[in-house]
């Protein structure tokens, strides 16, 4: 069978795409927009996607697509019952920012721990030049040794996160729903994790079961010294609340790689949060270009196993 193959985000993927090694014709879009969405994919066989959202509407207008790719391991942009009714498989990507991920958490870490923002911010204006001695001892600097590391959620970028955690030093909690049998770090409840955690760090998929599972209060029982991270999804947390929280000193800080709308609108909350206690990045975490070379790799092999009958990464 030949394969008409459809990128419709070519341009979120920095790396080569080998071709796949069955009969295909392949065709990138830079973006694509929820309009073009069913007239891009009106030919498809196979559509690869990494944030463009491909719903009932959509899908119901495609009845010749076999498979979703997903250049990603989120999926909440695939409605995946609608692709169980008609038969289509959709595969995502595992296991290829474990490296990347949680060394750009702890960056955020590390940063807010140091106050680097703030000792820039005074450099830039020119108080360290102005300052009586040698250094300037304005902010806080925390030590991450000795302090307490929270993980909600304990799958491969979790446990990735909790190992560098304790090469600095910190103790690793865990709350997750499933046991877990690591002898390096002590599981408690929800709750405990909120109250005791100095470094709050969140490795969960979005779900109607997670959306918004830290707001105001879930951060009014944290440590007013503590600090939010979230690589994972934007809306894990009620940014409005968030935003309110680290303004009013309900806790320390906050570093976030993620937002709920993406792009993000021009009156987002927290895009326009101007604090020294709170860093946002632009969902890079996961954008090595060791992680995303992964990615492509992986993407490919989906295709393939796909197109020789024995789908893997099925979601």
């Amino acid at each position: 069978m030949n394969h008409n193959i459809v990128f419709l985000d070519r341009d979120s993927l920095v790396a080569k795409l080998r071709a796949p090694a069955f009969p295909h014709t392949w065709r990138d879009y830079p973006t694509t927009s929820a309009a073009d969405v069913v007239a891009r994919l009106r030919e498809a066989s196979i559509a690869v996607v990494n944030k463009v959202r491909l719903g009932e509407a959509e899908l119901a207008q495609l009845p010749q697509l076999k498979m979703i790719a997903v250049a990603a391991t989120g999926t909440d942009i695939v409605d995946l019952e609608a692709c169980r009714r008609r038969g289509i498989v959709v595969s995502n990507i595992r296991n290829y920012a474990t490296a990347s991920l949680p060394e750009h958490g702890m960056a955020l870490i590390l940063a807010l721990r140091r106050n680097l923002l703030a000792y820039r911010a005074d450099i830039e204006a020119g108080r360290w030049q102005q300052s009586a001695h040698f250094c300037l001892l304005d902010h806080p600097i925390r030590d991450l040794c000795g302090s307490r590391l929270g993980l909600v959620g304990y799958g491969t970028l979790g446990r990735a996160m909790g190992r560098l955690g304790r090469a600095f030093g910190m103790e690793v909690c865990v709350h997750t729903r499933s046991p877990v049998a690591d002898p390096d770090v002590t599981q408690v409840g929800f709750d405990e994790l909120l109250e005791t955690s100095d470094v709050l760090s969140l490795h969960l998929p979005l779900s109607a079961q997670t959306r918004h599972l830290i707001g105001a209060p879930q951060l009014a029982r944290m440590k007013p010294s503590a600090l939010l991270i979230n690589t994972a999804r934007g809306g894990l947390v009620d940014e409005a609340a968030l935003a309110h929280a680290l303004s009013n000193g309900v806790i320390g800080g906050a570093g976030f790689d993620v937002l709920t709308s993406e792009p993000p609108p021009a009156d987002n909350v927290l895009l326009n949060l101007r604090l020294p206690n709170f860093i946002l990045t632009p969902h890079v975490a996961w954008a090595s270009g060791a992680a995303m070379q992964t990615l492509a790799d992986q993407l490919v092999d989906n295709l393939e196993a796909f197109a020789a009958g024995r789908p893997n990464n099925v979601v």
